[in-house]
């Protein structure tokens, strides 16, 4: 199965809630608990994500508070049932379903739809 993203609806230039769907990579290159990064066509890059229950996960791989693309690298967790990734560079927790940092609800990174396709 290869998973694919969906643009964030304010980068989609169409602005349509179901197109522009991305293959980014093979399910079987995530293990749970660790990120992938994959690159995307405009330049970009996005982290992916499996739990522990195998449900994927995709938020920007840009660390809004340093500026560096290693969000896929950070260390994964929970924090009241909720599951969130926290930048190996300043520790900063983003949570996966959400983008909003939990450490600065005022920050955020953008959050894809994920799906599976054949």
């Amino acid at each position: 199965m290869t998973l694919a993203v969906s643009l964030p609806t304010e980068q989609r230039p169409d602005h349509q809630e179901d197109s522009h769907w991305l293959p980014v990579c093979d399910r079987s290159a995530l293990t749970p608990g660790r990120g992938v990064a994959a690159l995307l066509p405009d330049g970009g890059q996005v982290a992916l994500f499996l739990d522990r229950a195998g449900r994927p996960y995709a938020i920007d791989n840009r660390d809004p508070f340093t500026g560096a693309y290693v969000l896929s690298r950070g260390l994964t967790g929970s924090a009241d049932g909720r599951p969130f990734v926290a930048s190996p560079l300043l520790k900063q927790r983003f949570d996966l379903e959400t983008g909003t940092c939990l450490d600065d609800p005022a920050v955020s990174v953008p959050v894809y739809r994920v799906r599976e396709i054949n």
